[in-house]
């Protein structure tokens, strides 16, 4: 653009945008000019954005480019959207392998940048996902409740999704606080909250299974063995029609421990043999389930005693390793209750 037609696209005075092209770094706009600047920067594409930042690059040295006040959009370039969703990609693959720490440099690298107000549609989409899977993070490693938790993490996730009016992710984010509510012991409310979203039509077939499995759980958890498994095995049968293998496994291991709370233990070892063939152990995650799983149930049997503990403790090495709080206590948990069945193992 001429001087002229940029100055009359700002608003501006011709005068000021010469002072600008004269003076280039050695003049700094007002506040309220400043200001205009941004906006237009912020309204320019991509290509627009690289050339600004390269011309200034080369205008500074490095010293001088690091310490000046960058004029710069408050939310991310267009092209700065694919690097965070690969990002967003990767913190996926982490937290499959329970690598909290590089899941968490991932998230931290993005959240910590912009403010879901800054950004336009695209951005605050990324940012309710980054949000969602930042609570995955803290639920799998047991910080549940409070400040820096997987429920707080998800309220503001559900929050960014209301406000882009996408229901589905809205109703993702209320089955994940079902699962914080669970986990935080309100086994009767979460089950509740299950049974609604069981039939939620916001939600894909696969989620609503297993939102009906995960009925089963609270149920069993809170003593109701025998309705759980009616629950759990229709959800069983949902996840054999979706042809959905491994949901199909997890849901043999929630019966096998609903069996073992109702006192039959040939059941429970049948269903435990199922998902330990039928399922993959490729995260430390379900090794940690598994394993606990079945040590629960060889413990529920005084034959089977030792053997049980020896495969809990395996578990409990595992969730020591890689940071698995929440199933390193309820291994603890177990260990003890049964240990003021029978008396101390003896060694």
């Amino acid at each position: 653009m001429s001087v002229r037609a940029f100055a009359q696209q700002l608003g501006l005075a011709v005068a000021t945008v010469s002072k600008w092209e004269s003076k280039l770094a050695d003049t700094e706009p007002r506040p309220d000019t400043q200001a205009i600047l941004d906006t237009a920067l912020r309204r320019a594409d991509a290509a627009v954005h690289l050339r600004f930042e390269t011309l200034l690059s080369e205008m500074t040295s490095p010293v001088q480019n690091a310490s000046r006040r960058r004029v710069t959009t408050s939310g991310p370039r267009a092209w700065e959207y694919e690097s965070w969703a690969d990002d967003l990609d990767r913190v996926v693959v982490a937290l499959s392998r329970q690598n909290f720490a590089f899941a968490d440099s991932l998230l931290t690298r993005w959240l910590s940048r912009f403010k879901a107000h800054e950004l336009d549609e695209k951005g605050l989409y990324l940012f309710g996902r980054s949000t969602a899977l930042f609570g995955d993070l803290k639920r799998d490693q047991g910080a549940v409740l409070g400040p820096l938790s997987a429920q707080h993490s998800y309220a503001g996730a559900r929050a960014a999704f209301i406000q882009l009016d996408i229901p589905r992710r809205v109703a993702q984010l209320d089955l994940s606080l079902a699962v914080v509510t669970e986990m935080s012991g309100k086994l009767e409310i979460a089950a509740r909250n299950y049974e609604t979203l069981a039939v939620d039509d916001r939600l894909a077939h696969r989620d609503r299974a297993r939102a009906r499995l995960w009925v089963g759980t609270a149920l069993s958890k809170d003593g109701r063995h025998d309705y759980a498994t009616r629950v759990m095995q229709a959800a069983t049968r949902d996840f054999e029609d979706l042809t959905e293998p491994d949901d199909w496994s997890v849901a043999h291991q929630k019966l096998a421990l609903a069996r073992r709370g109702a006192g039959d233990l040939t059941q429970a070892l049948h269903f435990i043999d199922i998902a330990r063939s039928s399922g993959t152990a490729d995260s430390p995650m379900q090794r940690v389930r598994l394993d606990t799983a079945h040590g629960h149930i060889l413990l529920s049997d005084a034959a089977s005693r030792d053997d049980g503990l020896l495969v809990l403790d395996q578990a409990a090495r595992t969730a020591a390793q890689y940071g698995l709080v929440h199933q390193l206590r309820s291994i603890e948990s177990i260990k003890a209750m049964s240990e003021g069945r029978t008396g101390p193992r003896q060694r």
